[in-house]
């Protein structure tokens, strides 16, 4: 029994050594190829994973609903690349993932149970209020970008520009308040205390947006501009968010 599992050790060894001498042939030899060539065009550019952070704003909203402090976002996407045969720098992407942002609010109570048609923006500044409070909205969405690259055989080291657009579809939204305070601004139930409201009965479900890209490697620096009004038609005033921040890329 031993040397019968001995034996079929050896012809599994046997196997992977075989397998592993073909392989760094086959490397070697695209290794040689590769040298002969003063460029070799990527068959698949960078940027087939992207993860972005930054800063969101609201424009052209009133004075009595503007976000304060440091509103944020958070986006991930995969995106496939195909570069243009008669231009090599030049590719188009698409792909899909989820972005999402959270804008923070000082004094203020956004009343997402309201029955009414349209959203509330309260200032609860001598009522109790939240010490921190915000509106997150997540998006399921898909990007398309026309990209270029300065040096399209080494996408890693390069330059590279991108434009275009995304369009999402609303999966959440909801208020988070933590620590309610009284108007004297002593603590009501602790620190601790976390209240969450959720409701896309008044947010715009969808959301179309121009994007852009600059930099360098892996890291760009990135924008984009909403299209459509964050909120329904009924709902509130017109609201554009647009976004700047960093781009994280690779693969």
């Amino acid at each position: 029994m031993v040397i019968l599992i001995f034996l079929r050790m050896k012809k599994i060894l046997l196997l992977i050594l075989v397998s592993g001498a073909c392989f760094i042939a086959k490397a070697q030899d695209s290794t040689r190829v590769s040298a002969t060539k003063k460029v070799e065009l990527r068959k698949q550019p960078n940027d087939h994973f992207m993860l972005q952070f930054g800063i969101d704003k609201w424009g052209s909203t009133p004075d009595s609903i503007s976000p304060k402090g440091l509103s944020r976002h958070f986006n991930i996407y995969f995106m496939l690349d195909k570069p243009f045969k008669t231009n090599p720098s030049m590719s188009l992407a698409f792909g899909a993932g989820i972005g999402s942002s959270n804008m923070f609010f000082d004094n203020t109570y956004i009343d997402l149970k309201s029955t009414g048609t349209t959203l509330p923006f309260r200032n609860v500044a001598v009522a109790d209020h939240f010490k921190r409070y915000k509106l997150t909205t997540v998006f399921a969405e898909i990007p398309v970008e026309l990209r270029y690259y300065k040096h399209p055989s080494d996408p890693d080291n390069s330059f590279k520009l991108a434009a275009g657009l995304k369009v999402g579809t609303l999966l959440k939204s909801y208020t988070k308040g933590v620590n309610l305070l009284d108007k004297a601004g002593t603590t009501i139930y602790g620190p601790k205390y976390v209240a969450k409201e959720s409701n896309k009965r008044f947010i715009n479900t969808t959301r179309i947006a121009f994007t852009g890209r600059v930099g360098y490697g892996n890291f760009s620096l990135d924008a984009s501009y909403q299209l459509t009004n964050f909120l329904k038609t009924t709902a509130g005033p017109s609201i554009h968010p647009y976004t700047v921040g960093i781009t994280l890329s690779g693969l």
